[in-house]
């Protein structure tokens, strides 16, 4: 009776989707399932928060803002071409400089002795075990700058340098235990920066003008000097100037240049040109120098061999008028060569003579020209040493006038030191600070509140990662690759879950027509169970109103559809115990007796039956009792109060379930069955505990497979699957049980689904 599992290709068959991402509603459905585990930890981190303010010394913060301008030092350049301080690299790193400089240990150690910290019983607590120290042992300059050194080390710790971004301006601040000494320090480190700066700068300028002084007396007396050297210099070599204007020498060696550059040019044009005539053709030198004459001939002789070709066409070679024009024709011919070779000669001739003229002027002027460099250099040599002297000189002169000029700058700087101007400006001097600066109760609740909610969120997401089972329709088809055939809302009572309430009214716990107070079902409890009486495995019959009611009737359409031949038997099977399977075969078996059909409920589960339970009947005599031959098979089909409903008990309980499922009296069993009634369905164990569902299985058209949401893990159901499939199995489908719905898109999608249902019309509940 088993048919094959769809395989590739076939109808039916759903391949297994890859894993993806969470869309944002699950994401925040995970949130809001998790949402007390997130609070609980959120609520701790901030409480730890509180602690920690609690519990954290108070830190009084105290800043002063200034104002630092870039001022050139003392430019020591000489000339237009000398390195200056105050350059563009200079202006790249001047502030990041000045930062530095306030968080130095020398501007520390100054505020160290200006403010008398080493006394400060606040700064220094152990000031008095010091001074005990200092009487038994005799204080040294080292050990002064020791205990120095450690004090500014001390108030470097607490010093905050924060420029203020597109200014001028930056914060310096200090952070100390006492407010009124965070006030001072603040001010401290201020005007210990501007009394460096005051110091360092003049100090330069004093160096720089003492420097100045000496290199000012020592250039003076090398201008004299060089002075002397040169005025001997010019008497022993007789020189006077050495301007070209003036110079005779000089103007006739400029003028041989200009004539032996002309006197080559020509040479070389002559050259060419006579190279030229030498390599043309005859013919082409012959009409150019000839001034038309061999064109002429050329042209007359060719008018001749034209008038002989043409009488050719009416004359014999040998007659005398063609004889005549013939020697014509040839005499012409020598003259025109001869006339040609004469006009050749004559112009290569001219050309060669032009030539041989150029050349021996060129030559004239290069031993001329030869001859008056030597005059030349002889002047050059004696005229180095003199412009070395003369430009010596004045470089010195030079050097001297900028020497002057800045020490007259100096001198003006120096004359300003008593007015202590300075480059650094105290914008707001530091106020004590009336409240602490740390602990800060709003920033701790508020660092509490962030970082408490992101590990809540992280360990809401790792425990979501941590859970393998099967919640949603997405997760069913995207793992198992089978059809979903229904999705059953949980209707128990309980925590929150994964989903939320919803809500029927009906009245009483029976039909709609009893009488008493209105009665809320949730199809998801949160906060109460089914009305008493009512049991979820007869809910399509006792409140068929209700939306799980309808998720089973959409069962049966899904069933009832899903092969074309026709479906008359179906085993219900799980993959692991708890899944709701009895449930989901009593309301199976009810929804499809409700379309008028004959149905049989078989307890198939031989080892945990719970059918009987469901029905009222005693279990001592079913399944069992037929398939070990003490009853027939009229007295195992017991009718139930459900109209077209029969059901067949489970029986005693028997020690070879799975034997008795595969033998022959089952198969007889089923058989009979088909004759009697429309469908038959079977209850089975759940499928990896044991074999009785895949023999079951066989045996019927078809299984459906019940899945608890939340329940199974991933990989059970994946076995689950893979054992049916080995055994071909014909797994009709997955029914999603125990679902509860979430807020994003399947829960929209079933209250408009529940709302359309109860818009039914008012009256007896409908049965199909």
């Amino acid at each position: 009776m088993a048919s094959q599992p769809p395989v590739a290709g076939e109808p039916g068959f759903v391949p297994p989707e890859p894993e993806t991402e969470f869309h944002i509603s699950q994401w925040l459905e995970l949130v809001r399932r998790r949402r007390k585990l997130i609070a609980v930890v959120a609520a701790a981190v901030v409480a730890a928060s509180l602690v920690l303010y609690a519990i954290t010394p108070r830190v009084f913060r105290a800043a002063t803002v200034i104002q630092i301008e870039r001022r050139s030092g003392t430019n020591l350049a000489l000339g237009q071409g000398g390195v200056q301080i105050d350059d563009w690299v200079d202006a790249q790193s001047f502030y990041p400089t000045q930062y530095r400089l306030l968080q130095s240990r020398g501007i520390a150690e100054r505020v160290v002795k200006n403010l008398r910290l080493i006394d400060d019983p606040v700064f220094n607590p152990g000031r008095a075990a010091l001074l005990r120290s200092s009487t038994n042992v005799a204080a040294t300059a080292d050990t002064d700058a020791i205990a120095l050194g450690g004090m500014a080390g001390r108030l470097l710790g607490g010093i905050e340098v924060n420029p203020i971004r597109a200014t001028r301006l930056v914060e310096v601040a200090y952070t100390s235990t006492n407010p009124e000494l965070a006030a001072r320090i603040a001010n401290g480190i201020a005007d210990a920066f501007i009394d460096w700066g005051v110091e360092t700068r003049f100090a330069t300028v004093g160096r720089a003008s003492s420097f100045l002084a000496s290199q000012i007396e020592t250039i003076k007396q090398e201008i004299q000097d060089k002075e002397a050297q040169l005025q001997a210099y010019s008497r022993r070599t007789d020189i006077v100037a050495l301007d070209p204007s003036s110079n005779v020498t000089l103007q006739r060696l400029e003028g041989l240049n200009k004539d032996y550059v002309n006197a080559v040019s020509e040479r070389i044009s002559k050259e060419a040109r006579y190279n030229e005539l030498t390599s043309s053709p005859d013919d082409s030198v012959a009409d150019t120098f000839s001034g038309g004459l061999i064109g002429q001939l050329r042209g007359d002789q060719m008018k001749l061999e034209r008038d002989y070709a043409t009488k050719l066409n009416t004359y014999k070679p040998d007659w005398p008028a063609m004889l005549e024009l013939k020697a014509q024709i040839d005499k012409g011919r020598q003259h025109l060569a001869e006339a040609t070779q004469e006009m050749v000669v004559k112009a290569r001739e001219t050309a060669k003579a032009e030539y041989q003229g150029a050349l021996r002027r060129e030559e004239s002027l290069t031993s001329e020209l030869t001859r008056q460099k030597s005059d030349a250099m002889q002047l050059n040599s004696a005229a180095v040493e003199y412009n070395n002297l003369k430009v010596e000189v004045s470089t010195r002169r030079t050097l001297l006038d900028e020497l002057v000029k800045r020490q007259s700058e100096t001198e003006v700087t120096a004359r300003l030191q008593g007015t202590r101007d300075s480059n650094v400006l105290v914008v707001d001097r530091a106020l004590v600070p009336r409240g602490p600066y740390r602990p800060s109760l709003s920033r701790n609740l508020s660092l509490g509140l962030f970082f408490g909610l992101g590990i809540g969120l992280g360990v809401a997401f790792f425990l979501e990662y941590l859970d393998r089972s099967l919640k949603t329709p997405d997760d069913v088809e995207r793992v198992l690759g089978l059809p979903l055939l229904a999705v059953i809302p949980d209707v128990s009572s309980g925590s929150d879950g994964y989903g939320y309430a919803r809500t029927y009214y009906g009245r009483g716990s029976g039909s709609s027509h009893s009488a008493g107070p209105p009665r809320r079902v949730y199809a998801e409890g949160v906060a109460s169970p089914l009305p008493q009486g009512v049991r979820i495995e007869l809910l399509p019959q006792s409140m068929p109103r209700l939306a799980v009611s309808e998720a089973y009737r959409a069962l049966r359409t899904a069933l009832l559809l899903s092969t074309a031949n026709g479906l008359k038997s179906v085993v219900v099977s799980s993959a692991i115990p708890g899944e709701g399977k009895t449930a989901i075969s009593a309301n199976l078996a009810v929804v499809l007796a409700q379309l008028g059909k004959q149905v049989l409920l078989v307890d198939a589960d031989l080892r945990k039956p719970r059918l009987h339970e469901v029905f009222g009947v005693p279990n001592r005599v079913g399944l069992v009792s037929y398939l070990t031959g003490s009853a027939e098979e009229d007295t195992v089909i017991l009718p139930t109060q459900i109209p077209n409903l029969s059901f067949t008990p489970s029986g005693p309980m028997p020690p070879n379930s799975s034997e008795l499922l595969s033998s022959e009296r089952m198969l007889d069993f089923v058989a009979k069955a088909y004759q009697r009634f429309d469908y038959v369905v079977l209850d089975s164990p759940p499928a990896l505990p044991v074999t009785d569902a895949t023999v079951l299985a066989a045996m019927a058209d078809g299984l459906v497979l019940c899945i608890g949401a939340g329940m199974v893990l991933r990989e059970d159901a994946r076995a689950c699957r893979q054992r049916f499939q080995l055994a071909e199995i014909r797994v009709l489908g997955v029914a999603l049980n125990f679902y509860r719905e979430r807020r994003g898109r399947y829960g929209k999608r079933y209250r408009s689904y529940e709302a359309y249902v109860k818009q039914t019309a008012p009256g007896k509940d409908a049965k199909a």
